[in-house]
């Protein structure tokens, strides 16, 4: 069993810690997000789950803007582009599965 307490895991802003990473399941990421901070529109090749955990962002995908707060949860399918934008600091959770997804970098010969 892993268990992480998300408000006392050290993570700088911009710089992504990975909590777990399995191959063949998937990877954690903990992301902390400065207000006015943000990821740039991009597309994973895997499931992206993306959890507040603290803070709020606005989350832009196919044209449409969701607010989401602490305790909100997003899906997005493989290859599925979006942006995430902080309103407020925020601390996001990151899951990715399977990992790595089909056609991710690491995959190729």
């Amino acid at each position: 069993m892993d268990v992480w307490q998300l408000d006392s895991i050290d993570v700088e802003p911009r710089r992504p810690k990975v909590l777990h990473s399995d191959e063949g399941a998937a990877r954690v990421i903990a992301i902390d997000l400065p207000a006015g901070d943000g990821l740039a529109e991009h597309q994973v090749h895997e499931h992206a789950w993306l959890h507040v955990h603290r803070g709020v962002v606005d989350v832009i995908c196919g044209g449409e803007t969701h607010r989401a707060d602490a305790g909100t949860l997003i899906h997005w399918s493989p290859s599925e582009r979006h942006t995430v934008n902080a309103v407020e600091d925020a601390r996001l959770t990151l899951v990715l599965a399977p990992w790595p997804g089909e056609g991710h970098p690491s995959t190729r010969e």
